[in-house]
């Protein structure tokens, strides 16, 4: 298998159990990666939603930031605290640039004697090389291509987790632990990108198949790929870099205000100091002019990528940046950017479709609850 560049594919330490199981493998991110299993996207999805999904998420990035300054240096980075991160609690964070557009997004958390970071696998060369180019005379950046990255989601999750870990029943989202699970040592995090409670497992690469076979064994556990993968996020309301955030998108813009820390926000008491600050922090005072919000087709239809949105005159104010359907909505989901002056929940709007205009509506984030468990 190839990748567009007709370059070899990386495969994870996975490749192989992905075969057995009879995985459709596509090109992604430069990896061979299972986009669905035969039970197929929807069964995957709506395993995922009722019981528990395993995901081979290994062509992600993992780093370790080493050193006294290191949360001091990722500061420089990020509009996040992370000088404030408790130990072993992870947190959400933006790589942003001078335009304060988003460079990347990660998840950060305090190992204790270490910073655990996980970035995105098409980014992951350009974040290290972001990370050695500003804060490398800060802190040792140690990339973790030793290890795989297993992502356990689901109500069901932590049922298994506790038969693996029973010290896991304590842990709350976003809460990280060392745990030893079937004889491995792993670094575990109590988080995922499903909107479903779950856990995601930094494994030894030449564990994670024997991992990943104990996980399968239980009975509400089922391998899902990335097809699932992209429409519980789609309906958890979350982005997916390099369509519904980039560096043309701030993170005002993105409706991520969440996102950016208390203390690090514009009347914060460690308020800028991060490319692209002040348009940023601009922005959060002054507003910006267009919005990320959720679509909802009046229709069957479903509204793709790319798709315009206009208003009843014509006038496009707007694009879809993530479409599809959505298996636990029952129904075609979207999200998109749109003007401010059209981003109210219940707005009319249409979105030119093969030359027809459909109708849909503006509706809140997101599509589904979310069921992390926060005690």
């Amino acid at each position: 298998m190839t990748s567009d560049n007709s370059g070899p594919l990386a495969t994870t330490p996975l490749y192989d159990l992905h075969l057995e199981l009879g995985a459709r493998m596509v090109p992604f991110a430069g990896y061979a990666m299972p986009v669905q299993y035969p039970a197929g996207i929807l069964k995957e999805h709506l395993q995922t939603r009722s019981h528990a999904g395993l995901f081979d998420v290994s062509h992600m990035g993992q780093l370790r930031l080493h050193g006294g300054g290191a949360a001091a240096a990722l500061e420089r980075l990020v509009p996040v605290d992370i000088i404030g991160l408790g130990p072993l609690r992870q947190r959400y964070a933006l790589f942003t640039d001078d335009n304060g557009g988003i460079l990347d997004d990660l998840m950060v958390t305090n190992g204790g004697d270490h910073l655990f970071v996980v970035v995105n696998a098409a980014c992951k060369q350009s974040d290290i090389a972001h990370l050695r180019r500003n804060i490398g005379d800060r802190c040792e950046i140690e990339v973790l291509d030793s290890h795989a990255l297993l992502a356990l989601q689901g109500p069901a999750a932590a049922e298994v987790m506790a038969e693996l870990a029973p010290a896991s029943a304590g842990m709350v989202f976003m809460d990280a632990a060392n745990l030893r699970l079937d004889g491995i040592d792993c670094f575990v995090t109590r988080s995922g990108y499903t909107g479903e409670d779950g856990f995601e497992i930094s494994v030894p690469a030449d564990r994670a198949e024997r991992l990943a076979r104990r996980l399968l064994a239980f009975e509400r556990v089922e391998a899902v790929g990335l097809g699932a993968r992209d429409s519980l996020r789609l309906e958890a309301g979350l982005c997916l870099y390099g369509h519904d955030i980039d560096t043309t998108t701030s993170p005002i813009e993105a409706n991520l205000l969440w996102a950016l820390s208390k203390p690090r926000r514009a009347d914060g008491e460690r308020a800028g100091g991060y490319p692209g600050a002040e348009i940023i922090q601009r922005q959060q005072v002054q507003g910006v002019s267009r919005k990320r919000v959720g679509i909802r087709p009046d229709g069957k239809a479903p509204v793709r990528e790319g798709a315009a949105l206009v208003d009843e005159t014509g006038n496009r104010i707007g694009t879809i940046t993530s479409g599809g359907f959505g298996p636990s909505v029952g129904a075609p989901i979207a999200m998109g950017y749109v003007a401010q002056a059209f981003s109210a929940p219940g707005t009319g709007l249409y979105a030119e479709v093969r030359g027809k205009r459909l109708p849909v509506s503006v509706v809140k984030l997101p599509f589904v609850v979310q069921n992390y468990h926060r005690g």
